[in-house]
């Protein structure tokens, strides 16, 4: 083989095997549609705790996520409520934070029940609701579309499997799933919040703590289980934790507590206004459709 053919055939090999370039991220260009805001205020509360600004940005945020993140359904059909719920679990925790993206996820999906580790839907040992895939299933989250619903339905239990599972994303984007987001957490909090978790997983071993009990497992499943709670039950978890409460305070950059009084769905009749902000009626707006 001489110099020349081998220098062609190295170059061939560059092409062949250099790294596709990243897909661009897509932007939304069009108006957020009218019947999906009747949607997230129907079924997120934590939507219709906003101000009207704030609200034209958690719609443009759960937009830009749909447009860049798939759901897919494994003997389940995928409806566009599944695909607002999905999106907003993804905002909520990061709703402050303006440039925010979730790089290491690309697929959602949905199982129509619970699951084992093997993420295989018959058999034995399947109890569970949600898992960001690592491996071969590295990039996806596998979620229980009953538990996915549920977590937005019950607003007193205190959980919210798909916030759950983002927030491990927020964890593992520094790396390491291990309850510390260095990426959100400034420094001079770090130390005082491995304290604290190591201090509430204690109370979880000892039975006294109202936390979940899954959260005492390690401190990233303390991370996750505590931030459900921070947005599910906010105002609890300021009384009855407030040391806990005001360090996920500063890690969100969110007062949850100061939005609890609004934090409720809308069960909305006929002669409401329409949740769509065009001063109509629902039934002379999107209640037509």
């Amino acid at each position: 083989m001489t110099f020349l053919t081998t220098i062609i055939l190295l170059g061939i090999f560059f092409v062949l095997t250099k790294s596709k370039p990243t897909p661009e991220w897509k932007q939304p260009t069009a108006s957020f549609p009218k019947n999906w805001k009747l949607i997230l205020a129907e079924k997120v509360a934590f939507y219709n705790a906003l101000t009207p600004k704030e609200k034209e940005l958690f719609e443009y945020k759960v937009f830009e996520f749909l447009l860049n993140h798939e759901v897919i359904g494994v003997d389940v059909s995928i409806t566009i409520t599944d695909k607002l719920l999905i999106a907003s679990s993804a905002v909520i925790p990061i709703f402050n934070f303006p440039e925010w993206r979730y790089p290491n996820i690309k697929e959602i999906i949905l199982y129509p029940d619970m699951f084992n580790e093997h993420f295989e839907t018959e058999g034995n040992n399947r109890r569970i609701l949600g898992m960001v895939g690592n491996g071969y299933m590295e990039g996806k989250m596998v979620l229980s579309k009953p538990a996915l619903h549920l977590g937005f339905e019950n607003e007193t239990d205190k959980k919210n499997t798909a916030i759950h599972e983002f927030v491990h994303l927020i964890d593992k984007l520094d790396g390491n799933i291990d309850g510390i987001p260095h990426l959100l957490l400034e420094k001079q909090y770090s130390i005082p919040w491995i304290d604290l978790i190591n201090k509430k997983i204690e109370e979880i071993y000892n039975n006294t703590s109202d936390i979940n009990p899954y959260g005492g497992t390690n401190r990233a499943e303390f991370f996750s289980v505590a931030s459900e709670y921070f947005f599910e039950r906010p105002k609890l978890l300021a009384r009855k934790h407030p040391e806990l409460y005001h360090l996920l305070e500063q890690i969100f950059k969110q007062d949850m507590d100061e939005m609890n009084l609004h934090l409720k769905r809308i069960d909305i009749s006929r002669n409401d206004p329409c949740p769509c902000d065009s001063g109509m009626k629902y039934k002379k707006c999107c209640g037509m459709n």
